[in-house]
């Protein structure tokens, strides 16, 4: 009689076990993929600065398009806003000029990977972005504002060159998804005008 119920109870506690080990396992994926990934980006980046483009790995979509450095931390940006692409690092969205062109580039990531920080930057702030030729383009952080995506667009087009560093909003949601994006927006520091220390 008592061999039954301890059967019972020993599978129980593996099925709960296992299930615990698969969500947790799930939760973690995204950030250590989006950390390992990081080092395949790095030398990516380095031969692409160096002349010789190659995706980051081989069946990968997409290819490094620029540096986003960030007062403490630097990111490679992937070319595209997919969720694919964001899932290993920032992502440089398409139909936005690249940054320094005229026009507002716009660099977007997730809140729980590579932005997670994003909220801590401040109006001030300094931001560089160094692309594929080697150039490097500083931008000052001006205004952070809250937007719905459902309604609410970014005019990327003309005017001088601008950055907007996009992510999802809440930024410590335990959703993930909706509709709030939280967007930093800086403007382009001519060269002439810089008199602090940049980031590069």
């Amino acid at each position: 009689m008592n061999r039954f119920p301890r059967r019972v109870t020993f599978a129980a506690a593996g099925l709960f076990l296992a299930l615990g080990l698969v969500v947790m396992g799930q939760g973690l994926w995204i950030p250590v993929k989006a950390q390992a990934a990081q080092i395949l980006l790095a030398r990516s980046w380095a031969r692409t600065l160096d002349g010789t483009p190659a995706p980051p790995w081989p069946w990968a979509d997409t290819m490094p398009v620029a540096e986003l450095i960030l007062p403490g931390r630097s990111y490679v940006v992937l070319a595209g806003g997919s969720g694919q692409a964001l899932a290993f690092a920032p992502g440089h969205l398409s139909g936005t000029p690249l940054p320094g062109a005229p026009g507002l580039s716009v660099i977007a990531a997730h809140r729980d990977t590579h932005f997670a920080g994003l909220g801590d930057l401040a109006p001030g702030q300094n931001i560089s972005v160094r692309r594929t030729d080697g150039t490097v383009h500083h931008f000052r952080i001006t205004t952070a504002r809250i937007m719905d995506a459902r309604g609410q667009r970014l005019s990327v087009t003309g005017g001088p060159p601008r950055l907007a560093l996009v992510t999802c909003w809440p930024l410590d949601s335990p959703v993930p998804g909706g509709p709030l994006r939280f967007v930093l927006f800086a403007d382009y520091v001519k060269p002439e005008t810089r008199r602090e220390n940049w980031p590069i």
